[in-house]
Protein backbone atom coordinates (compact mmCIF):
# COMPACT_ATOMS: atom_id res chain seq x y z
CA UNK A 1 0.00 0.00 0.00
CA UNK A 2 1.18 3.56 -0.85
CA UNK A 3 1.83 5.89 2.05
CA UNK A 4 -1.31 7.67 3.83
CA UNK A 5 -1.97 10.89 4.78
CA UNK A 6 -4.41 9.10 7.14
CA UNK A 7 -3.18 7.81 9.83
CA UNK A 8 -3.87 4.22 10.46
CA UNK A 9 -4.58 4.32 14.24
CA UNK A 10 -7.29 7.30 13.99
CA UNK A 11 -8.99 5.29 10.59
CA UNK A 12 -9.94 2.28 13.35
CA UNK A 13 -11.41 4.98 15.74
CA UNK A 14 -13.16 7.66 13.71
CA UNK A 15 -15.64 7.65 10.82
CA UNK A 16 -14.58 10.31 8.68
CA UNK A 17 -10.61 9.24 9.28
CA UNK A 18 -11.51 5.96 8.15
CA UNK A 19 -13.33 7.10 4.99
CA UNK A 20 -10.45 9.64 4.08
CA UNK A 21 -8.00 6.21 4.84
CA UNK A 22 -9.98 3.64 2.43
CA UNK A 23 -10.38 6.54 -0.35
CA UNK A 24 -6.58 6.97 -0.44
CA UNK A 25 -6.81 3.80 -1.94
CA UNK A 26 -9.23 4.04 -4.50
CA UNK A 27 -7.31 3.43 -8.15
CA UNK A 28 -9.93 5.07 -10.24
CA UNK A 29 -9.56 8.34 -10.28
CA UNK A 30 -13.02 9.66 -11.26
CA UNK A 31 -14.18 7.56 -7.95
CA UNK A 32 -11.46 9.08 -5.87
CA UNK A 33 -12.54 12.71 -6.90
CA UNK A 34 -15.82 11.93 -5.98
CA UNK A 35 -15.04 10.63 -2.81
CA UNK A 36 -13.02 13.84 -1.75
CA UNK A 37 -15.83 16.18 -2.83
CA UNK A 38 -17.65 14.31 0.25
CA UNK A 39 -14.68 14.41 2.53
CA UNK A 40 -12.63 17.22 1.91
CA UNK A 41 -15.67 19.59 3.30
CA UNK A 42 -15.75 17.95 5.95
CA UNK A 43 -11.89 18.36 6.89
CA UNK A 44 -12.66 21.80 6.15
CA UNK A 45 -15.59 22.53 8.56
CA UNK A 46 -13.65 21.24 11.86
CA UNK A 47 -10.63 23.68 10.75
CA UNK A 48 -8.21 20.97 9.64
CA UNK A 49 -6.80 22.86 6.55
CA UNK A 50 -3.10 21.10 6.06
CA UNK A 51 -4.85 18.18 5.62
CA UNK A 52 -7.70 19.12 3.77
CA UNK A 53 -5.14 21.46 1.28
CA UNK A 54 -3.16 17.43 1.04
CA UNK A 55 -5.96 15.20 0.32
CA UNK A 56 -7.36 18.10 -2.09
CA UNK A 57 -3.37 18.22 -3.89
CA UNK A 58 -3.73 14.50 -4.00
CA UNK A 59 -6.74 14.48 -6.76
CA UNK A 60 -5.73 13.74 -10.47
CA UNK A 61 -9.02 15.18 -11.91
CA UNK A 62 -7.66 19.08 -12.54
CA UNK A 63 -10.91 20.74 -12.12
CA UNK A 64 -12.31 18.93 -8.56
CA UNK A 65 -8.58 19.63 -7.51
CA UNK A 66 -8.72 22.97 -8.15
CA UNK A 67 -12.16 23.56 -7.09
CA UNK A 68 -11.22 22.09 -3.73
CA UNK A 69 -7.47 23.48 -3.07
CA UNK A 70 -10.19 26.96 -3.97
CA UNK A 71 -12.64 25.82 -0.94
CA UNK A 72 -9.80 25.12 1.18
CA UNK A 73 -7.76 28.56 0.62
CA UNK A 74 -11.23 30.55 1.54
CA UNK A 75 -11.83 28.95 4.79
CA UNK A 76 -7.67 30.28 5.84
CA UNK A 77 -8.90 33.10 4.52
CA UNK A 78 -11.74 33.17 6.95
CA UNK A 79 -9.77 31.72 9.61
CA UNK A 80 -7.25 34.60 9.54
CA UNK A 81 -4.22 32.68 7.49
CA UNK A 82 -4.07 35.16 4.59
CA UNK A 83 -0.28 33.63 3.79
CA UNK A 84 -1.57 30.27 3.63
CA UNK A 85 -4.44 31.32 1.53
CA UNK A 86 -2.54 32.62 -1.43
CA UNK A 87 -0.01 29.70 -1.25
CA UNK A 88 -3.39 27.70 -1.95
CA UNK A 89 -4.43 30.28 -4.83
CA UNK A 90 -0.84 29.92 -6.23
CA UNK A 91 -1.01 26.13 -6.33
CA UNK A 92 -4.34 26.39 -8.28
CA UNK A 93 -3.45 25.39 -12.13
CA UNK A 94 -6.89 26.75 -13.65
CA UNK A 95 -6.09 30.48 -14.77
CA UNK A 96 -10.07 31.27 -14.15
CA UNK A 97 -10.60 29.19 -10.89
CA UNK A 98 -7.30 30.98 -9.26
CA UNK A 99 -9.03 34.24 -10.09
CA UNK A 100 -12.52 32.99 -8.95
CA UNK A 101 -10.67 32.16 -5.49
CA UNK A 102 -8.44 35.75 -5.17
CA UNK A 103 -11.89 37.21 -5.38
CA UNK A 104 -13.30 34.93 -2.64
CA UNK A 105 -10.70 35.95 -0.86
CA UNK A 106 -11.04 39.71 -1.18
CA UNK A 107 -14.87 39.50 -0.59
CA UNK A 108 -13.82 37.56 3.47
CA UNK A 109 -11.63 40.41 3.94
CA UNK A 110 -14.69 42.72 3.16
CA UNK A 111 -16.68 40.67 4.69
CA UNK A 112 -14.25 40.69 8.23
CA UNK A 113 -13.78 44.58 7.89
CA UNK A 114 -10.50 44.54 6.25
CA UNK A 115 -11.61 47.11 3.60
CA UNK A 116 -7.98 48.65 2.93
CA UNK A 117 -6.85 44.57 2.30
CA UNK A 118 -10.02 43.89 -0.06
CA UNK A 119 -9.25 47.04 -2.10
CA UNK A 120 -5.34 45.74 -2.20
CA UNK A 121 -6.74 42.46 -3.41
CA UNK A 122 -9.75 43.23 -5.72
CA UNK A 123 -7.18 46.36 -7.69
CA UNK A 124 -5.03 43.14 -8.56
CA UNK A 125 -7.69 40.95 -10.02
CA UNK A 126 -8.33 41.18 -14.20
CA UNK A 127 -12.42 41.83 -13.54
CA UNK A 128 -12.86 43.11 -9.93
CA UNK A 129 -16.41 44.27 -10.71
CA UNK A 130 -18.03 41.97 -8.43
CA UNK A 131 -15.64 42.22 -5.30
CA UNK A 132 -16.44 45.39 -5.46
CA UNK A 133 -19.73 45.14 -5.78
CA UNK A 134 -19.89 43.25 -2.12
CA UNK A 135 -17.27 45.66 -0.69
CA UNK A 136 -19.65 48.12 -1.54
CA UNK A 137 -22.30 46.17 0.50
CA UNK A 138 -19.98 45.70 3.65
CA UNK A 139 -19.41 49.37 3.54
CA UNK A 140 -22.81 50.35 3.35
CA UNK A 141 -23.36 47.82 6.48
CA UNK A 142 -21.04 49.08 8.13
CA UNK A 143 -22.60 52.60 7.79
CA UNK A 144 -19.82 53.77 5.78
CA UNK A 145 -22.27 54.61 2.80
CA UNK A 146 -20.15 57.74 1.32
CA UNK A 147 -17.27 55.27 1.24
CA UNK A 148 -19.64 52.59 -0.40
CA UNK A 149 -21.12 54.73 -3.00
CA UNK A 150 -17.87 55.80 -4.01
CA UNK A 151 -16.99 52.30 -4.61
CA UNK A 152 -20.28 51.43 -6.61
CA UNK A 153 -19.27 54.49 -8.73
CA UNK A 154 -15.79 52.36 -9.89
CA UNK A 155 -17.70 49.79 -10.82
CA UNK A 156 -17.61 49.20 -14.57
CA UNK A 157 -19.52 46.05 -15.17
CA UNK A 158 -23.67 47.20 -15.10
CA UNK A 159 -24.58 43.39 -13.95
CA UNK A 160 -22.27 43.28 -11.09
CA UNK A 161 -23.21 46.90 -10.20
CA UNK A 162 -26.70 45.72 -9.89
CA UNK A 163 -26.19 42.83 -7.98
CA UNK A 164 -24.59 45.17 -5.77
CA UNK A 165 -27.22 47.46 -5.72
CA UNK A 166 -30.23 44.32 -5.38
CA UNK A 167 -27.78 43.19 -2.28
CA UNK A 168 -27.83 46.83 -0.73
CA UNK A 169 -31.54 47.10 -1.03
CA UNK A 170 -32.00 43.64 0.86
CA UNK A 171 -29.97 45.25 3.54
CA UNK A 172 -32.05 48.48 3.47
CA UNK A 173 -35.02 46.14 3.54
CA UNK A 174 -33.99 43.96 6.54
CA UNK A 175 -33.48 47.17 8.41
CA UNK A 176 -37.25 48.24 7.94
CA UNK A 177 -35.94 51.22 5.92
CA UNK A 178 -38.24 51.22 2.86
CA UNK A 179 -37.61 54.51 1.50
CA UNK A 180 -33.52 53.91 1.31
CA UNK A 181 -34.30 50.40 -0.17
CA UNK A 182 -36.27 52.03 -3.20
CA UNK A 183 -33.74 54.95 -3.46
CA UNK A 184 -31.60 52.16 -4.57
CA UNK A 185 -33.97 50.00 -6.65
CA UNK A 186 -34.35 52.70 -8.50
CA UNK A 187 -30.79 53.11 -9.04
CA UNK A 188 -30.47 49.61 -10.04
CA UNK A 189 -33.60 49.90 -12.85
CA UNK A 190 -31.40 52.67 -14.73
CA UNK A 191 -28.08 50.31 -14.22
CA UNK A 192 -29.96 47.29 -15.56
CA UNK A 193 -31.28 48.87 -18.62
CA UNK A 194 -27.53 49.03 -19.51
CA UNK A 195 -27.01 45.51 -19.48
CA UNK A 196 -26.61 44.12 -22.65
CA UNK A 197 -27.29 40.15 -22.56
CA UNK A 198 -31.13 40.50 -22.61
CA UNK A 199 -31.81 37.09 -20.26
CA UNK A 200 -29.93 38.74 -17.78
CA UNK A 201 -31.24 42.21 -18.38
CA UNK A 202 -34.97 40.64 -17.69
CA UNK A 203 -34.24 38.49 -15.13
CA UNK A 204 -32.76 41.66 -13.09
CA UNK A 205 -35.83 44.09 -13.94
CA UNK A 206 -38.20 40.78 -12.60
CA UNK A 207 -35.71 40.57 -9.43
CA UNK A 208 -36.30 44.95 -8.86
CA UNK A 209 -39.95 44.65 -9.46
CA UNK A 210 -40.56 42.31 -6.90
CA UNK A 211 -38.66 44.11 -4.25
CA UNK A 212 -41.01 47.43 -5.14
CA UNK A 213 -43.76 44.94 -4.73
CA UNK A 214 -42.96 44.18 -1.17
CA UNK A 215 -41.93 47.55 0.13
CA UNK A 216 -45.48 48.80 -0.67
CA UNK A 217 -44.13 50.33 -3.94
CA UNK A 218 -46.81 48.37 -6.36
CA UNK A 219 -46.87 51.55 -9.37
CA UNK A 220 -43.26 51.20 -9.60
CA UNK A 221 -43.33 47.63 -9.34
CA UNK A 222 -45.74 47.62 -12.23
CA UNK A 223 -43.78 49.76 -14.47
CA UNK A 224 -40.39 47.75 -13.91
CA UNK A 225 -42.32 44.66 -14.67
CA UNK A 226 -43.65 46.46 -17.49
CA UNK A 227 -40.33 47.02 -18.89
CA UNK A 228 -39.03 43.51 -18.32
CA UNK A 229 -42.32 42.41 -20.72
CA UNK A 230 -40.64 44.86 -23.42
CA UNK A 231 -37.36 43.14 -23.57
CA UNK A 232 -39.18 40.13 -22.92
CA UNK A 233 -41.05 40.38 -26.14
CA UNK A 234 -38.25 40.96 -27.97
CA UNK A 235 -36.69 37.07 -27.32
CA UNK A 236 -37.22 34.50 -29.94
CA UNK A 237 -36.76 31.00 -28.72
CA UNK A 238 -37.73 28.56 -25.41
CA UNK A 239 -37.24 31.50 -23.06
CA UNK A 240 -39.76 33.94 -24.34
CA UNK A 241 -42.60 32.19 -22.90
CA UNK A 242 -41.00 31.49 -19.43
CA UNK A 243 -40.27 35.09 -18.89
CA UNK A 244 -43.63 36.31 -19.80
CA UNK A 245 -45.07 33.74 -17.44
CA UNK A 246 -42.64 34.98 -14.31
CA UNK A 247 -43.81 38.75 -15.40
CA UNK A 248 -47.45 38.17 -15.13
CA UNK A 249 -47.43 36.49 -12.07
CA UNK A 250 -45.52 39.21 -11.19
CA UNK A 251 -48.14 41.82 -12.60
CA UNK A 252 -50.91 39.83 -10.31
CA UNK A 253 -48.43 39.88 -7.00
CA UNK A 254 -48.31 43.90 -7.73
CA UNK A 255 -52.07 44.00 -7.92
CA UNK A 256 -52.79 44.28 -11.30
CA UNK A 257 -54.92 41.27 -12.62
CA UNK A 258 -55.66 42.94 -15.72
CA UNK A 259 -51.73 42.92 -16.77
CA UNK A 260 -51.49 39.51 -15.63
CA UNK A 261 -53.96 38.44 -17.87
CA UNK A 262 -52.84 40.38 -21.16
CA UNK A 263 -49.23 38.82 -20.27
CA UNK A 264 -50.49 35.39 -19.90
CA UNK A 265 -52.42 35.98 -23.58
CA UNK A 266 -49.07 36.47 -25.00
CA UNK A 267 -47.85 33.07 -24.05
CA UNK A 268 -47.64 30.10 -26.60
CA UNK A 269 -46.93 27.01 -24.74
CA UNK A 270 -49.15 25.35 -23.09
CA UNK A 271 -46.87 23.55 -20.40
CA UNK A 272 -46.08 27.22 -19.79
CA UNK A 273 -49.33 28.39 -19.94
CA UNK A 274 -50.18 25.85 -17.29
CA UNK A 275 -47.13 26.95 -14.92
CA UNK A 276 -48.45 30.66 -15.28
CA UNK A 277 -52.29 29.40 -14.33
CA UNK A 278 -51.05 27.24 -11.08
CA UNK A 279 -49.16 30.87 -10.16
CA UNK A 280 -52.08 32.43 -10.00
CA UNK A 281 -54.32 29.44 -8.15
CA UNK A 282 -51.27 29.91 -5.56
CA UNK A 283 -51.99 34.06 -5.43
CA UNK A 284 -55.65 33.54 -5.50
CA UNK A 285 -55.41 31.36 -2.60
CA UNK A 286 -52.80 33.02 -0.52
CA UNK A 287 -55.41 36.34 -0.87
CA UNK A 288 -58.67 34.45 0.26
CA UNK A 289 -60.04 33.53 -2.89
CA UNK A 290 -60.44 30.12 -3.04
CA UNK A 291 -63.62 29.85 -5.54
CA UNK A 292 -60.69 31.67 -8.08
CA UNK A 293 -57.60 29.91 -6.94
CA UNK A 294 -59.64 26.06 -7.78
CA UNK A 295 -60.69 27.25 -10.84
CA UNK A 296 -57.27 28.09 -11.97
CA UNK A 297 -55.84 25.09 -11.07
CA UNK A 298 -58.11 23.40 -12.84
CA UNK A 299 -58.03 25.13 -16.18
CA UNK A 300 -53.91 24.69 -15.55
CA UNK A 301 -54.40 20.75 -14.82
CA UNK A 302 -56.64 20.47 -17.98
CA UNK A 303 -54.85 22.27 -20.16
CA UNK A 304 -51.30 19.92 -19.13
CA UNK A 305 -53.87 16.72 -19.93
CA UNK A 306 -54.82 18.26 -23.50
CA UNK A 307 -51.41 18.23 -24.89
CA UNK A 308 -51.14 16.05 -27.41
CA UNK A 309 -47.19 14.61 -28.13
CA UNK A 310 -46.19 17.12 -30.80
CA UNK A 311 -46.86 19.93 -28.51
CA UNK A 312 -44.80 18.94 -25.51
CA UNK A 313 -41.41 20.51 -25.67
CA UNK A 314 -39.47 19.23 -22.37
CA UNK A 315 -41.67 15.82 -21.11
CA UNK A 316 -39.57 16.26 -17.78
CA UNK A 317 -40.91 19.38 -16.82
CA UNK A 318 -44.66 18.96 -17.97
CA UNK A 319 -44.47 15.48 -15.62
CA UNK A 320 -42.99 17.54 -12.84
CA UNK A 321 -45.74 20.19 -13.44
CA UNK A 322 -48.16 17.73 -13.20
CA UNK A 323 -46.70 16.69 -9.99
CA UNK A 324 -46.95 19.89 -8.13
CA UNK A 325 -50.81 20.39 -9.85
CA UNK A 326 -51.56 17.19 -8.00
CA UNK A 327 -49.85 18.45 -4.79
CA UNK A 328 -51.37 22.05 -5.15
CA UNK A 329 -55.14 20.27 -5.00
CA UNK A 330 -54.40 18.73 -1.84
CA UNK A 331 -53.04 22.22 -0.49
CA UNK A 332 -56.67 23.55 -1.41
CA UNK A 333 -58.30 20.70 0.59
CA UNK A 334 -58.95 18.21 -2.18
CA UNK A 335 -56.79 15.10 -1.74
CA UNK A 336 -59.31 12.75 -2.87
CA UNK A 337 -58.16 15.16 -6.72
CA UNK A 338 -55.04 14.77 -5.56
CA UNK A 339 -54.31 11.06 -5.21
CA UNK A 340 -56.33 10.47 -8.46
CA UNK A 341 -54.31 12.89 -10.52
CA UNK A 342 -50.92 11.29 -8.85
CA UNK A 343 -52.52 7.94 -9.84
CA UNK A 344 -52.61 8.79 -13.45
CA UNK A 345 -49.38 10.20 -13.59
CA UNK A 346 -47.18 8.44 -17.02
CA UNK A 347 -43.94 8.19 -15.09
CA UNK A 348 -43.61 5.84 -12.07
CA UNK A 349 -41.19 8.11 -9.74
CA UNK A 350 -43.24 11.54 -10.55
CA UNK A 351 -46.17 9.30 -9.16
CA UNK A 352 -44.23 8.33 -6.12
CA UNK A 353 -43.01 11.91 -5.04
CA UNK A 354 -46.60 13.32 -6.02
CA UNK A 355 -48.48 10.72 -3.51
CA UNK A 356 -45.42 11.78 -0.80
CA UNK A 357 -45.88 14.99 -1.13
CA UNK A 358 -49.82 14.75 -1.37
CA UNK A 359 -49.24 12.47 2.08
CA UNK A 360 -47.01 15.01 4.41
CA UNK A 361 -49.61 17.99 3.32
CA UNK A 362 -52.73 15.77 4.29
CA UNK A 363 -50.18 15.57 7.57
CA UNK A 364 -49.67 19.23 8.43
CA UNK A 365 -53.70 19.11 7.19
CA UNK A 366 -54.59 16.57 10.36
CA UNK A 367 -56.13 14.47 8.02
CA UNK A 368 -54.03 11.39 8.61
CA UNK A 369 -56.90 8.86 6.93
CA UNK A 370 -56.18 10.26 3.34
CA UNK A 371 -52.30 10.76 4.29
CA UNK A 372 -52.69 6.83 5.09
CA UNK A 373 -54.20 6.66 1.54
CA UNK A 374 -52.00 8.38 -0.57
CA UNK A 375 -48.70 6.22 1.43
CA UNK A 376 -50.83 2.82 0.76
CA UNK A 377 -50.80 3.84 -2.86
CA UNK A 378 -47.09 3.86 -3.41
CA UNK A 379 -46.26 0.29 -5.11
CA UNK A 380 -42.93 -0.22 -3.91
CA UNK A 381 -41.85 -0.30 -0.07
CA UNK A 382 -38.68 1.05 -0.35
CA UNK A 383 -40.16 4.27 -1.44
CA UNK A 384 -42.73 4.27 0.70
CA UNK A 385 -40.44 3.99 3.21
CA UNK A 386 -39.02 7.32 2.36
CA UNK A 387 -42.46 9.22 2.56
CA UNK A 388 -43.34 7.49 5.43
CA UNK A 389 -39.90 9.07 6.92
CA UNK A 390 -41.63 12.73 5.28
CA UNK A 391 -44.66 11.93 7.13
CA UNK A 392 -43.06 11.46 10.40
CA UNK A 393 -41.30 14.88 10.05
CA UNK A 394 -44.61 16.59 9.75
CA UNK A 395 -46.01 14.84 12.61
CA UNK A 396 -43.09 16.07 14.90
CA UNK A 397 -43.39 19.56 13.19
CA UNK A 398 -46.43 19.51 14.75
CA UNK A 399 -45.29 18.74 17.45
CA UNK A 400 -46.80 14.98 17.74
CA UNK A 401 -43.72 13.27 19.15
CA UNK A 402 -45.08 10.28 20.09
CA UNK A 403 -47.08 9.92 16.75
CA UNK A 404 -43.70 10.67 14.87
CA UNK A 405 -41.83 8.49 16.58
CA UNK A 406 -44.93 5.76 15.96
CA UNK A 407 -44.53 6.30 11.88
CA UNK A 408 -40.69 6.37 12.13
CA UNK A 409 -40.73 2.67 13.80
CA UNK A 410 -43.24 1.91 10.73
CA UNK A 411 -40.75 3.32 8.47
CA UNK A 412 -37.48 1.59 9.86
CA UNK A 413 -39.82 -1.97 9.12
CA UNK A 414 -39.11 -1.12 5.75
CA UNK A 415 -35.37 -0.23 5.40
CA UNK A 416 -34.37 -3.55 4.25
CA UNK A 417 -36.68 -3.08 1.23
CA UNK A 418 -34.15 -0.98 -0.35
CA UNK A 419 -32.26 -3.15 -2.53
CA UNK A 420 -29.03 -1.08 -3.47
CA UNK A 421 -26.71 -0.84 -0.57
CA UNK A 422 -25.78 2.69 -1.36
CA UNK A 423 -29.31 3.46 -1.28
CA UNK A 424 -29.72 1.42 2.06
CA UNK A 425 -26.85 3.53 3.40
CA UNK A 426 -29.28 6.74 3.08
CA UNK A 427 -31.96 5.24 4.29
CA UNK A 428 -30.71 4.35 7.55
CA UNK A 429 -28.31 7.02 7.72
CA UNK A 430 -32.15 9.31 7.77
CA UNK A 431 -33.53 6.58 10.01
CA UNK A 432 -30.67 7.17 12.55
CA UNK A 433 -30.41 11.29 12.17
CA UNK A 434 -34.26 11.37 13.21
CA UNK A 435 -33.81 8.56 16.59
CA UNK A 436 -31.55 10.96 17.43
CA UNK A 437 -33.40 14.06 17.00
CA UNK A 438 -36.53 12.49 18.80
CA UNK A 439 -33.91 11.42 21.78
CA UNK A 440 -34.83 8.10 21.04
CA UNK A 441 -31.06 7.36 21.18
CA UNK A 442 -30.84 3.14 21.36
CA UNK A 443 -32.94 3.34 18.66
CA UNK A 444 -30.44 5.62 16.97
CA UNK A 445 -27.42 3.80 17.57
CA UNK A 446 -29.14 0.50 16.88
CA UNK A 447 -29.60 1.99 13.27
CA UNK A 448 -26.25 3.74 13.14
CA UNK A 449 -24.60 0.22 14.07
CA UNK A 450 -27.00 -1.75 11.10
CA UNK A 451 -25.58 1.15 8.60
CA UNK A 452 -21.94 0.99 9.40
CA UNK A 453 -22.95 -3.27 8.67
CA UNK A 454 -23.90 -2.09 5.52
CA UNK A 455 -21.50 0.37 4.24
CA UNK A 456 -19.02 -2.32 5.10
CA UNK A 457 -20.63 -4.75 2.64
CA UNK A 458 -20.77 -2.07 -0.25
CA UNK A 459 -18.37 -3.08 -3.07
CA UNK A 460 -17.48 0.23 -4.78
CA UNK A 461 -14.70 2.10 -3.04
CA UNK A 462 -15.65 5.16 -3.74
CA UNK A 463 -19.52 4.73 -2.52
CA UNK A 464 -18.09 3.48 0.92
CA UNK A 465 -16.36 5.91 1.24
CA UNK A 466 -18.91 8.55 0.87
CA UNK A 467 -21.41 6.70 2.84
CA UNK A 468 -18.97 6.72 6.10
CA UNK A 469 -18.56 10.68 5.47
CA UNK A 470 -22.27 10.67 5.90
CA UNK A 471 -22.69 8.66 8.62
CA UNK A 472 -20.48 10.16 10.78
CA UNK A 473 -22.36 13.38 10.19
CA UNK A 474 -25.01 11.70 12.03
CA UNK A 475 -22.30 10.59 15.17
CA UNK A 476 -21.00 14.01 15.49
CA UNK A 477 -24.61 15.80 15.74
CA UNK A 478 -25.75 13.26 18.21
CA UNK A 479 -22.44 13.39 19.76
CA UNK A 480 -22.23 9.19 19.79
CA UNK A 481 -19.10 7.92 20.78
CA UNK A 482 -18.02 4.61 18.04
CA UNK A 483 -18.25 1.56 20.54
CA UNK A 484 -16.14 -1.40 20.49
CA UNK A 485 -18.44 -3.51 17.95
CA UNK A 486 -18.66 -0.22 15.48
CA UNK A 487 -14.52 0.10 15.77
CA UNK A 488 -14.27 -3.52 14.93
CA UNK A 489 -16.26 -3.08 11.69
CA UNK A 490 -13.50 -0.18 10.82
CA UNK A 491 -10.84 -2.42 11.56
CA UNK A 492 -12.25 -5.33 9.33
CA UNK A 493 -12.69 -2.40 6.17
CA UNK A 494 -9.10 -1.20 6.92
CA UNK A 495 -7.99 -5.09 6.68
CA UNK A 496 -9.30 -5.60 3.59
CA UNK A 497 -8.40 -3.02 2.06
CA UNK A 498 -4.60 -3.71 2.65
CA UNK A 499 -5.09 -7.32 1.28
Amino acid sequence: MAEHLINIEEARENLLACAAFLAEDIKSGDGFGEAMREIVPRYLEKGEVDLAAQLADSIDDPFVRDRLLSNVADKCAEIGDDEYAFQLVEAVEDTGLQSEARERIAVRKAEQGEFENAFEIAAALDHPAHALGVIAYQLTIKNQETEAKQTLERIEYPAAKVNALQLIAEFYEQNNQKDNANNVLDEAVTTALEIDFPEEKIRVLQYIAEHFAQNGRNDKAVETFDKAKTEAEKLGGVYRDSFLVGISLGFLRAGSLDLADRTLDAVAEKTQIATCLLGFAREFWAKGDKSEAHEALEESYQILKSQRDAEIRDSRARFNLLTAVAVEFAQFGKAERAIEIAHGLPDENEQTSALSQIAQVCTFQENDQLARQAINAIGEDAQKMFALINVSDAKNRLEKRGEAIEILNEAAHLAETVPQLAARSTALNELAARFAEYNQNERAREFSLENLQTIAQIRDESSRAVALAQLNDVYEKADFTLNDAEKMILQTMIRRAEW
